[in-house]
């Protein structure tokens, strides 16, 4: 059986600096390459979820590669980041001084490490977000 790791992901978005402003602000991720994004020198920016992950946003102009009529979204249902429970605990709390709708949650939940409990919450741009934790 293949082993391998999530290396990154890519959301087509409409506009980069509320979404950096979200996943900067409200879910504490930390910038790649967003300045040089600002200077014109690189294509998009990223932010990055982990040492070995990170979220790569797509401004419209590269959309094409996708093949989609729609804004690029029909592939993606959600995706799942894991914490632990004081960072779960605390981005219930940035999310609630947010704004942030929890949608569902919290709930128990199937995932690779067995069952955790999740909330599901969307991005600025709609996109459907499940935070979980493993340690109840």
């Amino acid at each position: 059986m293949m082993i391998a790791k999530m290396d990154h992901i890519v959301l087509n978005v409409t506009d980069i600096e509320t979404m950096i402003g979200y996943y900067q602000g409200v879910l504490e991720l930390a910038p790649e390459r967003v300045e040089a994004y600002r200077r014109g020198e690189v294509p998009f920016p990223s932010m990055r979820l982990n040492p070995d992950t990170i979220i790569d946003l797509f401004p419209k102009s590269m959309w094409g590669g996708s093949g989609a009529a729609t804004p690029g979204r029909e592939n993606l249902n959600h995706f799942c980041m894991t914490l632990g429970r004081h960072d779960w605990d605390a981005l219930r709390d940035r999310l609630a001084a947010n704004g942030v709708a929890i949608e569902v949650g919290p709930t128990p939940r199937w995932g690779a490490r067995g069952v955790g409990t999740s909330i599901y919450f969307r991005d600025p741009e709609r996109n459907f977000i499940e935070a979980r934790t493993y340690e109840l």
